[in-house]
């Protein structure tokens, strides 16, 4: 997995830990990562190192050492990301560029490089986070191309591996309150421009991790228990980029509470183990 040393990558290694796999995970910063795996009993269930994921040799290498030490490959999680720059009129050519290769670079390469790995194993799935933002526009422009990217790129590859059994699914997060990072600055930063965020969803709050990491940890699943060789999951959490008259846009018939809700992701992680193919979370195959 890269990726799993903060936020929803941290919880995912570690609801992958708790169910007895043995994990290997980058991130760019040493110090998390140490954090990360001086928590784990016993510490050797997880292998790290610190990586910027756009340098194509240093991934590359990454995937090899991991899979040595590991004695092998099951399945793969591409978790890092992230964008530079602002709106076009404030965005470089290098934060264009840079966004590109943090999101779509970088996972081409890690599905390239680790695909023999999975292939000798017998195949296995492959998990792109990529985002909301992907398929419902909003700023900044060069992070929504880059995660529309993945999520087509994900179609494709899916196509070209299912001979192998490799499996390939997109995970697209709506707004995620982790610690750190975006939103959590603005709710310390801006109070009154953060309570307005908010109003947009039903339970005044953005999603947290734990409800995409059990919808991820579920298509990373190594049984052989759906048909289908990709899906894209949306997971949000009922916010103004909701898709109108999707699951998550309005509550359940039986609801008495817009909080109730919440619930969709469980529910979803459920379909993605038993098969189940239906529309009712707006997942795609192609």
């Amino acid at each position: 997995m890269t990726g799993g040393s903060r936020g929803l990558g941290e919880h995912a290694v570690r609801l992958l830990l708790s169910e007895g796999a043995h994990v290997a995970t980058c991130a760019r910063k040493p110090e998390p990562l140490d954090s990360l795996r001086g928590s784990i009993e016993p510490p050797d269930m997880l292998f790290t190192r610190s990586l910027d994921v756009s340098v194509p040799e240093l991934l590359e290498q990454f995937v090899e050492d991991a899979a040595s030490a590991l004695g092998g490959l099951d399945g793969v999680v591409a978790c890092a990301g992230g964008a530079r720059g602002r709106g076009i009129k404030e965005a470089t050519a290098q934060d264009w560029s840079a966004t590109w290769e943090m999101n779509v670079g970088h996972v081409a390469r890690l599905i390239a490089t680790t695909t023999p790995h999975l292939r000798a194993a017998g195949g296995g799935p492959i998990v792109v986070v990529a985002s909301i933002s992907g398929w419902k526009p909003g700023p900044q422009a060069q992070y929504g191309a880059a995660k529309a990217a993945q999520i087509h790129m994900v179609s494709s590859l899916a196509r070209e591996l299912a001979e192998d059994g490799i499996r390939v699914n997109s995970v697209s997060p709506g707004s995620m309150l982790i610690p750190g990072k975006r939103w959590d600055r603005m709710r310390q930063e801006d109070p009154s421009g953060f309570d307005r965020f908010r109003a947009e969803f039903p339970g005044r709050e953005p999603g947290r991790s734990r409800r995409t990491r059990a919808v991820r940890t579920s298509a990373t699943s190594t049984e052989r228990t759906s048909e289908r060789a990709t899906r894209k999951l949306p997971v949000y959490p009922g916010n103004n980029h909701c898709p109108e008259g999707s699951a998550r846009s309005r509550p359940p018939a039986s609801s008495t509470s817009a909080s109730s809700a919440w619930t969709a992701p469980q529910q979803l992680s459920e379909k993605i183990i038993s098969g189940d193919s239906s529309g009712t979370f707006c997942h795609l195959n192609r």
